[in-house]
């Protein structure tokens, strides 16, 4: 164990963080306003009576372009209470109102590059956790659970992509939103239940908010409680109050049976073979108590999902493909334990699909999640079936978690159990895996954190640890951190994810985010560098990589990366990518990286990445590019193109990965989305169209096409499968 050699960077750290550690003054506060009357939901907030006994909301600073400036455009934002709902509503002046621009009308789409507004309820008051919400002027609804100030892997694109801890867009509450837009802008009505949100009961009750309008033509971010540079609304440690509240527990069971058909067609076969079926199956959500809810399911099914995005691995590591399901998509930050997406301690695709991607059944289950006090509870357990032709048994899965935040501070300590029984098997068909988990915030600006944990496994007694210590100070536009990783050479996860096994790992970050007066139109910079070395149990270094970098930012959003790495890769065995022997030895190379991206308000926009350098002995070009195309506030297109060329001492490679996903939203409640992809390693095109009717939140009518076809002789694949799913949600309570 060598995380001793971190220790004085830890304690730098700490001394940095206490020297700085006030408070940001003037944090905003204001005092609950009680309805006595419903505000009618229609979007016009100037003219409704309810409104205009509230005074509203004014205030807001601006954190791009110009740091500190009052917002350009007038803003007023009203909230008010009653003893069932919570009400927003804002008033978004323009004074070029014909300049708003709409960009992308599905759920949850990403905000930021249109005019919208957003807001966020700390609704424990821990400074750690919230509800986002946000609409723009179409009443686009946007929703998303936060944990642990929004920190984690996440990919923004919520039909694409999944979450792992931090930002969980797939957290869909019922809710409604209505706008209006006029001469004098646009204005927008929230409507939020309480019964669908989580908070702790009782009178006089604080909870964290905050408010941000985007403005696009200015390409404008501000907040009502200003942020460092740096941040966004969802770091909810420096959030303003809202107090006074009397809240009671709602009542809320909801029932979500489903119905689906569907009808296969393998032509692949000869002749060609076609099965129809059909099954059924039910949700049922219940509220404990207004902070802790149980969720039953059975014969679950993930039908209306969106496939896998393809992935070809030029690595010898693991890759990690996100989680895209609904039911395990809620709450997860609370099962997330480990590094997201390098050590996983908890992994929810392990169940309900096995190892090669193909679907396991989910017999049933049940999970209870949610919060009493400030402790966080997460109860997990669900049974899949047997799949004779994959050998796959039938399986327990249990998961344990509780962490407990302390309160005024941004520290937890927690601990969690995941284990894996197969049913009707030998009593050595196993896996479990404890841990404790912690972190430590020092004042607003620094956190030490860390895992310990170790996997129980027949006729694995030793090394089966993993562990990690990591310290990081962000404020001002400085991210520093540092960490040192062990994952032990017995340590084994079945129920998690590890992207690469037995291994120490070194690893720093200084980054700086610089807002320039005098580089003519740069409006600003990021010169970071960044380290991690991978090592073995004999101290042999696997891997080494280090990148020295700068963005160089324009007012509209344009960027250009312009960095350098040094890699060194040391192969102790031999191994293949794609067919291509890579022999053992020690490799050093240096790689050239530039990124580039153009404004992302505009209605066609563009990202690629390139690197050109050395790979494995040899060379390696990797070209990475995606074009954004919006057509009105209906249509939007992503096109997406990534070509690897490598020439290797014994042979050269040419991976081509394509995909375009096409969507159209006749409403935010309705649209159809389609995902065309194919590569040219597996030889596998395959297209993924759906059509979705939402009722509310995750229940309706959806409409679904999988299309898989190669052209591999010795392995032909030509199937075909079309589904049709209803769901309807019944609010029992």
């Amino acid at each position: 164990m060598q995380y001793y050699r971190f220790l004085p960077l830890f304690l730098y750290f700490s001394a940095l963080a206490f020297a700085q550690r006030g408070n940001l003054s003037n944090r905003p506060k204001i005092e609950v306003q009680t309805l006595t009357d419903n505000p009618i939901i229609d979007g016009n907030v100037i003219d409704d009576p309810v409104w205009q006994k509230i005074t509203p909301i004014t205030e807001l600073l601006q954190v791009t372009p110009n740091y500190g400036a009052a917002v350009s455009e007038p803003t007023h934002i009203r909230l008010g209470f009653t003893n069932k709902m919570v009400y927003v509503a804002v008033v978004c002046f323009d004074s070029t109102p014909q300049n708003i621009v709409v960009s992308d009308s599905r759920r949850d789409a990403d905000l930021s590059d249109e005019d919208s507004f957003l807001f966020i309820f700390d609704t424990y008051n821990d400074q750690q956790n919230g509800f986002l919400f946000g609409t723009n002027a179409d009443a686009m609804q946007y929703d998303a659970q936060i944990d642990n100030e929004g920190e984690g892997n996440f990919n923004n694109n919520r039909q694409q992509g999944g979450v792992v801890g931090g930002t969980n867009i797939n957290w869909d509450a019922s809710w409604e939103v209505k706008t209006q837009r006029g001469d004098y802008g646009w204005s927008a009505e929230f409507a939020i239940p309480l019964r669908s949100l989580r908070f702790g009961a009782g009178k006089n009750k604080t909870w964290g908010v905050n408010f941000q309008r985007n403005i696009a033509k200015n390409s404008e971010v501000a907040y009502w409680a200003s942020l460092p540079l740096g941040f966004d609304i969802k770091r909810v440690s420096v959030a303003g109050k809202v107090s006074g509240m009397e809240l009671k527990n709602p009542k809320n069971l909801k029932v979500i049976p489903y119905i689906i058909g569907q009808h296969i067609r393998d032509k692949a076969t000869s002749p060609t073979t076609t099965t129809t079926q059909g099954d059924a199956g039910v949700d049922i959500k219940y509220s404990l108590t207004p902070g802790l809810t149980l969720d039953l399911t059975y014969n679950t099914d993930f039908a209306q999902v969106e496939v896998d995005e393809q992935q070809v691995n030029l690595d010898r590591f693991n890759l990690f493909f996100p989680e895209k399901r609904a039911f395990f998509l809620e709450n997860a930050g609370q099962f997330t334990v480990g590094s997201p997406g390098e050590v996983d301690l908890f992994f929810s695709r392990r169940i309900g699909i096995g190892d090669e991607g193909e679907l396991v059944p989910i017999i049933g289950g049940g999970r209870v999640s949610g919060k009493i006090g400030q402790t966080n509870v997460g109860l997990l357990n669900m049974v899949t079936e047997a799949v004779a032709a994959q050998d796959i048994a039938r399986n327990n899965f249990s998961v344990a978690r509780v962490n407990h935040n302390f309160s005024n501070s941004r520290s937890s300590l927690g601990g969690i159990f995941v284990g894996k029984n197969e049913l009707g098997g030998t009593d050595d068909a196993y896996n479990q895996v404890y841990a404790v988990d912690g972190k430590l915030g020092i004042g607003k600006k620094a956190v030490i954190s860390g895992f310990i944990s170790k996997s129980n496994s027949p006729d694995i007694d030793e090394d089966d640890h993993a562990f990690q210590l990591k310290a990081n100070y962000n404020w001002d536009g400085w991210r520093i951190s540092a960490g040192y990783t062990e994952v032990g050479e017995g340590f084994n996860p079945e129920v998690g994810f590890l992207m690469r096994t037995a291994f120490k790992k070194n690893e720093f970050l200084i980054f700086k985010q610089w807002r320039t007066k005098n580089l003519g139109p740069i409006f600003e910079v990021r010169p970071h560098i960044s380290h991690y070395s991978f090592r073995d149990f004999d101290n042999r270094l696997v891997s080494s990589f280090l990148h020295v970098d700068n963005h160089w930012v324009w007012p509209s959003g344009f960027e250009i990366h312009t960095g350098i790495n040094f890699r060194t890769e040391g192969v102790f065995t031999p191994f293949q990518l794609t067919g291509v022997i890579i022999p053992e030895g020690e490799y050093k190379h240096q790689e050239f990286q530039f990124v580039l991206q153009t404004n992302p308000n505009k209605a066609i926009n563009f990202y690629n990445r390139s690197v050109l350098g050395g790979y494995y002995g040899g060379s390696r070009i990797q070209l990475g590019n995606r074009m954004n195309i919006r057509m009105g506030d209906k249509f939007v297109t992503a096109l997406n193109v990534n070509y690897n060329h490598l020439e290797l001492e014994n042979g050269t490679i040419d991976a081509f990965v394509s995909g375009a996903r096409l969507t159209y939203s006749f409403t935010p409640q309705m649209f159809v989305q389609s995902l065309f992809q194919y590569n040219n390693i597996t030889n596998i095109t395959s297209v993924n169209a759906r059509f979705g009717w939402l009722q509310t939140a995750n229940a309706g009518l959806f409409v679904v096409l999988n299309l898989v076809r190669d052209t591999d002789w010795d392995n032909p694949l030509n199937n075909q499968i079309f589904s049709v799913k209803y769901s309807y949600q019944f609010d029992v309570l």
